[in-house]
């Protein structure tokens, strides 16, 4: 093994260390990103999904699906930094197959948000974690076309974002069963990451705690007697009632205006999309070439 010193580049994302942690940022491979798609001088958008517009496979024809497909696919590596545009991206990603102009204008949207906010960066804290917390919710018919739902999920070690999903749902469901479905999504990923954790010695010892704003799947979470409304559910979906009943995992309700996977769901307006972001731990930070560490407060021009 060779030991190269303390991080500062990992394939194109830039590391500062700080007294309160690290900073991760992609600034350079966003301008890059602006290169290629032609608008370098483009304005500023406030979020990256239009809350007015519904994407489905119909509309314009759209004769460079080669460019659709490179900026879509160059996206997905930007979201493990700036898990806020995740949604966005995966609406994008779904016609990568046949896009279309809407398709196209919602790419160049999410571009317009990244040029508003170029210094936007992950924060990750230095703090000791002693917690593994967790937001599921699942968007009920999300897609216009096929009728499935979305799983969604983020997962936080304390303070700190460290997994998060999107996940299309293999069959049509009725809503309670969609959002049971990401439920049990979001419980194997923790089941998983406490494993994991234990392995590297720092196992949690209180149980994981699962938000979901459906009561209902909170219910068929810890409820057997609802076995006769739930047997037609796969047997791999009753594995999160188990961690329940093993105390490994808590699910509890969360009112909607605190769910924080809702950023993963639907298009939001700014206030609630900036509010959810700030809690993602994407923060406003400039890093310079000499490694200093700027905040600027600026106002983005509406688009």
């Amino acid at each position: 093994m060779t030991d190269l010193g303390v991080l500062s580049h990992f394939l194109g994302i830039v590391v500062h260390r700080d007294t309160s942690g690290l900073l991760l940022s992609q600034r350079q491979y966003i301008l890059d990103l602006f290169s290629r798609a032609g608008m370098m001088d483009c304005q500023p958008s406030r979020t990256p999904t239009d809350t007015t517009v519904k994407l489905t496979a119909d509309g314009e024809s759209f004769s460079d699906g080669t460019l659709y497909r490179s900026l879509t696919g160059a996206l997905q590596y930007l979201t493990p930094t700036r898990s806020e545009i995740s949604y966005a991206v995966q609406q994008a990603c779904l016609y990568m197959h046949d896009p279309r102009l809407p398709h196209f204008n919602h790419v160049k949207r999410i571009l317009r948000y990244l040029k508003g906010t170029l210094d936007h960066c992950l924060h990750i804290n230095t703090s000791t974690p002693t917690t593994l917390t967790a937001y599921s919710d699942a968007d009920w018919v999300g897609c216009s076309d096929t009728r499935r739902s979305t799983s969604r999920y983020y997962v936080f070690l304390g303070d700190n974002l460290i997994s998060w999903s999107l996940k299309r749902q293999l069959t049509v469901s009725p809503s309670a069963e969609a959002e049971y479905r990401a439920v049990a999504h979001t419980v194997a990923e923790t089941v998983w990451l406490r494993q994991l954790l234990t392995e590297l010695h720092h196992p949690i010892q209180q149980a994981t705690i699962v938000y979901c704003d459906n009561i209902s799947a909170v219910y068929m979470a810890g409820n057997p007697v609802q076995h006769r409304r739930t047997k037609h559910i796969e047997i791999g979906i009753h594995f999160a009632r188990e961690k329940v009943a093993l105390g490994q995992v808590r699910v509890l309700h969360v009112p909607t205006t605190a769910q924080f996977a809702d950023i993963f769901t639907k298009a939001l307006g700014t206030a609630p999309f900036n509010d959810i972001r700030s809690s993602l731990n994407v923060v406003d930070h400039t890093i310079d070439t000499a490694g200093d560490v700027r905040i600027y407060y600026f106002e983005l021009v509406s688009v």
